[in-house]
C-alpha cells in the first residue's frame, strides 16, 4: 500500500517535493498546503493537487480570487501517514507540535535546527538511521552536497581532515526581498555552521567549513581540500569513484562546462523540469590529488538538490526499501535522473 503524503508549504522546495512524490510508485500525494493565495497556489490546483490552507491563512482569501480549497491543514493531516514540512525557515519548529498532535510522521528541511527531529538524514550517508523514526530532518542543500561527497570518500578511504570553503549564492532566482547585492560578504562565524551540520550525519568526520556570499542566484560552489591517511592514488581514481556513484554528475573537459552558467544551461536542456540539477556537479579537470591531499570543486543547485533525499527519507521511515541503494535507484528512476556518470 502506498504511503500517503502531505506537503505543508508550496514554495521553492514544496512544489518540487510534491511533483517528486507523484512520480513515486510507492507514494501518493494527498494534498498540499499554502498560507495565502499566489500563482503557486493556482499551480497546485492546475496540477490536480488538493489545496489546503495552513498557518494563519484564511480560506476566504483563496475563494475571493477563485481558488478552491479542500479545508485546513488539520483536516489534511487526518488523511495522511507523513507530512513533508516545506515551510519557511524556523516555521517548521512551530509546525512540529501540530504534527505531533495529529499523530503523523514528519520530514523537516535543513532550515530547521537539528533538534526539530530525531535524526538528520542523507541517503548515501546514513539511510538506515531514519528507519522506524517518526521525525526526520533532511539537511540543507550545502550540507547535502558535503555529506554525499564525504559518504563516498570516507567509505573508500581513510580521511584525516576535510576543509571546505562554501561560495554561497546570495538568493534564489525568484527572491526579491534581499535586493541587489554588490559585494562579497564573508560569513564571519568561523567555522561556519555547515561542518557541524555534516557531523549530525557523519559524527566521526573531522571537517571545518567557512563560507562567503557572492552576487549570484544560480548555484553554490564548494572548494574542498581533503587530507587522507590512506587515499586515492590519482585524480583519475577519485573521479572514477564519484562517476560510479548515484547523484554525482562529472563533466569532462570537452563538454565546455566552465562554470555554473553552463551547468544550468545543461539542466535546462536536460529537461527534468524547473531547470533542476539534483546531483552534485563536478568538473573532471577540477579534481587534483597531490600525495595524501585531494582538492576538488563541486557545484550544488540549492533549489533541487535535496528533493531526492526527501523521497528517500520517506521510504526509509516506512521501511519501503531494503537499503539505500535500492531506494536511491527507485527514486532516481522515477525522477528521470540519469544515474552514475
Amino acid at each position: 500500500m502506498a504511503v500517503r503524503v502531505a506537503v505543508n508549504g508550496f514554495g521553492t522546495i514544496g512544489k518540487r517535493v510534491a511533483a517528486a512524490v507523484v512520480k513515486q510508485p510507492d507514494m501518493t500525494l494527498v494534498g498540499v498546503a499554502k498560507t495565502r493565495p499566489s500563482f503557486e497556489a493556482r499551480e497546485a490546483l492546475q496540477s490536480g493537487y488538493r489545496l489546503y490552507v495552513t498557518g494563519a491563512g484564511d480560506p476566504a482569501e483563496f475563494e475571493k480570487v477563485g481558488l478552491r480549497t479542500a479545508g485546513r491543514i488539520e483536516e489534511l493531516l487526518q488523511d495522511v501517514d507523513v507530512v513533508v514540512d516545506a515551510a519557511p525557515d524556523r516555521v517548521g519548529q512551530e509546525n512540529a507540535r501540530l504534527y505531533q498532535k495529529a499523530g503523523v510522521r514528519a520530514v523537516f528541511q535543513g532550515g530547521e535546527k537539528s533538534e526539530v527531529a530525531e535524526v538528520s538524514f542523507n541517503a548515501l550517508a546514513n539511510y538506515a538511521a531514519a528507519k522506524d523514526h517518526r521525525t526526520v530532518r533532511v539537511v540543507s542543500c550545502n550540507t547535502t552536497g558535503l555529506a554525499r561527497a564525504a559518504a563516498i570518500l570516507t567509505t573508500r578511504w581513510e580521511v584525516d581532515h576535510w576543509e571546505a570553503t562554501i561560495v554561497r549564492r546570495a538568493a534564489d532566482p525568484a527572491e526579491t526581498k534581499r535586493g541587489p547585492l554588490n559585494g562579497i560578504i564573508p560569513t564571519l562565524q568561523i567555522p561556519s555552521h555547515h561542518g557541524h551540520d555534516v557531523n549530525t550525519i557523519l559524527p566521526n568526520l573531522h571537517i571545518t567549513t567557512t563560507a562567503v556570499v557572492v552576487p549570484t542566484t544560480l548555484m553554490h560552489v564548494h572548494v574542498n581540500n581533503v587530507r587522507f591517511r590512506t587515499g586515492p592514488k590519482s585524480a583519475a581514481e577519485l573521479v572514477e569513484a564519484l562517476r560510479r556513484t548515484p547523484r554525482f554528475h562529472v563533466f569532462s573537459r570537452w563538454e565546455g562546462i566552465q562554470g555554473t552558467p553552463q551547468v544550468m544551461e545543461f539542466a535546462r536542456d536536460r529537461g527534468l523540469g524547473r531547470s533542476d540539477m539534483m546531483e552534485n556537479v563536478l568538473w573532471e579537470e577540477g579534481v587534483r590529488v597531490d600525495g595524501r591531499t585531494a582538492t576538488f570543486f563541486q557545484a550544488i543547485h540549492q533549489e533541487s538538490v535535496v528533493i531526492p533525499e526527501v523521497i528517500d527519507a520517506i521510504r526509509a521511515m516506512f521501511d519501503l526499501a531494503p537499503d539505500a541503494a535500492r531506494s536511491i535507484a527507485i527514486t532516481d528512476r522515477a525522477l528521470g535522473l540519469s544515474g552514475p556518470g
